[in-house]
């Protein structure tokens, strides 16, 4: 019986993973698709979607399956919880991706970055795609250098996101009103895509170490997603 839960734990950590891997190719394309207005890439994106949402579900239906039949305690019990949130914040990544996708779709033929901030889409576009991809070598092997890594990568991104809400604000922003919330918008799908990569990271750190020190666990207070 002990042998069926490590097998069951193992292929649920084998299921997050591949979600990482597929949030990882959906943000790429999203903001490849963003920065250059091609409105295939974005249809993919968004009809990709619903691939990870369905791999999401299939997986909290195996850890709540394994909840109620293994019962598990202690240590076993913080694998399965920890599980069911990071396939939760995983699913609101793929659905950020999508979101830039839907703005690249809604703006079609004209592209949805005001002029004055491509090179800031840009920079964020890269970092995000970086943390992704960083999000699934941490699943895959534990390695909390990776965890430092997304942290520190994220703190770059919030830069990024202040400046473009200064620039927007700013008077020498000459950009249109659907402008300015295009990119408010898109500054916000960035920046929260990285907030969720922290916080599978927080609770990869808890699990490998056993400290909450320095992870604030608390609800998240969610504006525009």
């Amino acid at each position: 019986m002990r042998e069926v839960f490590h097998d069951t734990l193992e292929e649920i950590q084998s299921r997050l993973v591949e979600i990482s891997e597929l949030v990882a190719e959906a943000i790429e394309k999203a903001t490849q698709a963003f920065a250059t207005g091609d409105v295939a890439l974005a249809e993919e994106v968004i009809a990709n979607d619903i691939t990870i949402d369905e791999l999401v579900l299939t997986t909290d239906e195996i850890a709540i399956a394994t909840l109620a039949m293994q019962q598990p305690v202690a240590h076993d019990l913080r694998v399965i919880v920890s599980a069911l949130r990071v396939s939760a914040s995983l699913e609101r990544m793929g659905d950020l991706a999508d979101h830039i996708a839907q703005l690249v779709r809604s703006r079609y033929p004209e592209r949805a970055i005001p002029q004055g901030l491509k090179s800031t889409f840009k920079k964020m576009g890269v970092l995000d795609v970086e943390v992704a991809r960083t999000l699934t070598k941490l699943l895959r092997t534990q390695d909390l250098k990776y965890a430092n890594h997304i942290r520190d990568t994220d703190d770059d991104i919030d830069e990024l996101h202040a400046s473009v809400y200064e620039r927007v604000l700013g008077e020498s922003f000459k950009g249109e009103i659907p402008h300015a919330v295009d990119a408010t918008l898109a500054s916000r799908y960035h920046e929260r895509f990285a907030d969720h990569a922290v916080s599978v990271a927080k609770k990869v750190q808890y699990l490998a170490t056993g400290d909450w020190s320095g992870v604030d666990d608390s609800p998240e207070i969610e504006i525009v997603e």
